[in-house]
């Protein structure tokens, strides 16, 4: 029987929600203003890829979905934090995000900065508080230092940086793995590798789920600069064709659609062979691997 990956993804999904609701602040709290502008972007929808990989990779090593869901969510309020900020004028200024008015666009620059500064904080906080009934709390240093890593200079904020300097000039490959690598598959892969950690996945099993999760988040950024291209405001919850107006470097710009193509198919394909030797325990994460790849927003 083949693993049914939607059913898979509805359950997992559904229970991030419900965690999210109790996790953030209500919107009539004070200050009133700020939570309701978390709250509007935090539940604009979205495919919780973040979280979900979290739980993905604690079952994959035998853990469970409620045991590292403070983390899963900390892992989603960093990457809604990332996008209310990106949207803003100074960075790409977009009007749509998930088919929504961007957070800036409702609520006003400042307060959208302030937002995305509170799910930040809320974050780590939340990321402190899973420690209190994991199985060895002596791995809170270090699962702070790697999310903090993927989440600053190191990894997404650094790619950001590039990218954004990188915008109307002509760069080498390199450079632009560099900002694929930082500013998304950095993120992904300690989303998988957090929730495998957490739960005391030994060292064999922390790299293969290492290695295939910067796989994944390659390929995940390379899908998304070919929906940029080929996807529709219906199917992508924002305008389409953002990357080449903006003079964004990407994948389809620098080596055209079908080798970004290959590429993104090639790394789905290693993430796979390298999750193969995990067992079935990784057959959902595996499937993920799938799903990045033929998705359509």
């Amino acid at each position: 029987m083949s693993f049914d990956l939607s059913t898979y993804l509805a359950g997992r999904r559904q229970a991030v929600e419900q965690a999210l609701e109790r996790f953030l602040p209500s919107a009539d709290s004070v200050p009133q203003q700020i939570h309701e502008a978390m709250r509007y972007s935090v539940f604009a929808g979205g495919k919780r890829l973040r979280p979900i990989l979290v739980i993905a990779g604690a079952e994959t090593v035998g853990g469970s979905a409620e045991s590292v869901m403070p983390t899963a969510c900390a892992l989603e309020l960093i990457h809604t934090y990332s996008l209310i900020h990106d949207d803003l004028p100074a960075m790409d200024d977009d009007d749509y995000r998930r088919g929504r008015l961007t957070n800036h666009k409702v609520f006003g620059e400042a307060v959208a900065i302030l937002a995305g500064d509170a799910l930040l904080t809320l974050a780590f906080r939340l990321l402190a508080e899973n420690f209190s009934g994991a199985r060895d709390p002596r791995l809170l240093p270090q699962l702070l230092a790697e999310i903090a890593d993927a989440a600053g200079t190191p990894g997404m904020i650094g790619g950001q940086a590039v990218d954004v300097q990188s915008e109307g000039k002509s760069v080498d490959a390199e450079i632009l793995e560099y900002i694929h690598t930082h500013k998304t598959a950095a993120l992904i892969r300690a989303s998988l590798r957090a929730g495998a950690l957490l739960v005391g996945a030994p060292p064999s099993q922390l790299t293969a789920i290492s290695e295939a999760g910067g796989r994944l988040g390659l390929a995940f950024q390379i899908v998304d600069d070919i929906l940029d291209v080929e996807g529709s405001l219906e199917e992508l919850g924002k305008m389409a064709g953002s990357d080449r107006r903006k003079k964004k470097v990407t994948y389809p710009e620098h080596f055209g659609l079908e080798a970004s193509r290959l590429k993104a198919r090639r790394l789905i394909q290693e993430a796979k062979a390298t999750l193969a030797a995990l067992g079935p325990g990784a057959e959902p994460v595996s499937a993920l691997a799938d799903f990045i790849f033929e998705r359509r927003s």
